[in-house]
């Protein structure tokens, strides 16, 4: 996929909503991720919010977010590349709306 997370990593069973930035539910402790096929890893800032996110699957990323914030704490930007590599990124104002979107290939 990408460069290397940041944050502290934290582990889910699924994620619900389709608002971004996705919310990670059921939290796993590492011990729990030994016979799972499919989980999530969550990485977060020093404020809890949540900076990325990989679905592991049979060990290999899938997918995977990375987010931005403005001060306000309002999503700033999210940087979307699925398991093929395509790369979605959109841009937010402060007030949360779309102010940019873009695609690409790796």
């Amino acid at each position: 996929m990408t460069d290397a997370m940041h944050g502290r990593c934290r582990y889910f069973l699924t994620y619900t909503g389709v608002k971004l930035p996705l919310k990670l539910m059921t939290e796993l402790e590492p011990a729990q991720l030994e016979n799972r096929n499919t989980y999530f890893r969550g990485y977060f800032d020093e404020q809890d919010r949540l900076i990325g996110l990989q679905k592991m699957v049979y060990g290999e990323v899938e997918m995977e977010h990375r987010y931005t914030y403005h001060a306000n704490g309002a999503l700033r930007s999210v940087e979307i590349i699925d398991a093929d590599g395509d790369r979605k990124a959109m841009k937010f104002d402060e007030n949360g709306a779309v102010i940019n979107t873009e695609s690409a290939e790796d």
